[in-house]
């Protein structure tokens, strides 16, 4: 079964089943360049792999061993989650991948989940920007230590004068984009040089004519010299005893 191809929770029977207590949201909704009318609640977008050791954090674990890049991302995730989740100033949302792993008890049963679908990471936004109910769509990762709901509602309130909203990271690539979405959902992910210094400029290249507004940099860790500069946020247990002693 395709997850991605889901009808709306409203039109499916009940699911009884303990490992379906969230909610699997379809990702063919109404596309919110039809929205109108005054406001609409904000959603924020989780990025969220299985964590599998080898699949997760790759490029950092070549520098600490896939089995602590998978606690690294673990800790995070589960961090970020406690922090951002239950703010009811938005909806949250986990956008999962594998598609399978939308079921997944790894990240509790109380929040709403889509699948991300196939494709590149310029693909796979599109289609959660696209396809979520009508409301401004702020999309994070889950390995930014720094994260906090100031930061959230901070890039919500540049939506509301705002197109676009980036959280630039220090290696040319972002750890938060939002997009109004009104009146239509610009094509902001084509063409992009994924986890490269161009990310961000090739992203903004594709945003000719609309206003982007820009929050202040924050560290998401790739590499293993990442974790030196979070260290005080992520703790010391994560890390082999040659970064230990760096910090």
């Amino acid at each position: 079964m395709e997850i991605e191809r889901l009808k709306p929770l409203s039109s499916r029977p009940h699911l009884a089943s303990a490992r379906r207590r969230h909610r699997v949201l379809s990702a063919s909704a109404k596309p919110a360049s039809r929205a109108s009318g005054p406001a609409f609640r904000p959603h924020l977008v989780l990025f969220v792999k299985e964590p599998q050791a080898g699949r997760v954090k790759t490029r950092l674990g070549r520098g600490i061993g896939p089995t602590r890049a998978t606690q690294f991302y673990r800790h995070t995730t589960a961090s970020v989650l406690a922090r951002l989740g239950a703010d009811p100033r938005w909806n949250t949302i986990l956008a999962v991948s594998p598609d399978a792993a939308v079921w997944s008890r790894v990240w509790g049963a109380d929040l709403d989940r889509v699948s991300q679908g196939r494709g590149d990471l310029g693909r796979r936004l599109e289609r959660v920007m696209e396809g979520l109910p009508p409301g401004p769509v702020i999309v994070i990762g889950t390995d930014i230590p720094e994260i906090r709901p100031a930061h959230i509602a901070e890039a919500l309130r540049r939506l509301g004068s705002a197109d676009v909203v980036f959280g630039p990271a220090s290696d040319g690539g972002y750890w938060l984009v939002g997009l109004r979405r009104r009146p239509r959902v610009p094509k902001a992910f084509r063409a992009v040089r994924w986890s490269s210094e161009h990310t961000l400029s090739d992203t903004r290249s594709n945003l000719a004519g609309l206003e982007v507004a820009m929050l202040g940099e924050l560290i998401d860790v790739d590499e293993a010299a990442d974790l030196v500069s979070v260290q005080p946020v992520v703790g010391r247990r994560i890390l082999p005893a040659e970064f230990a002693r760096a910090c």
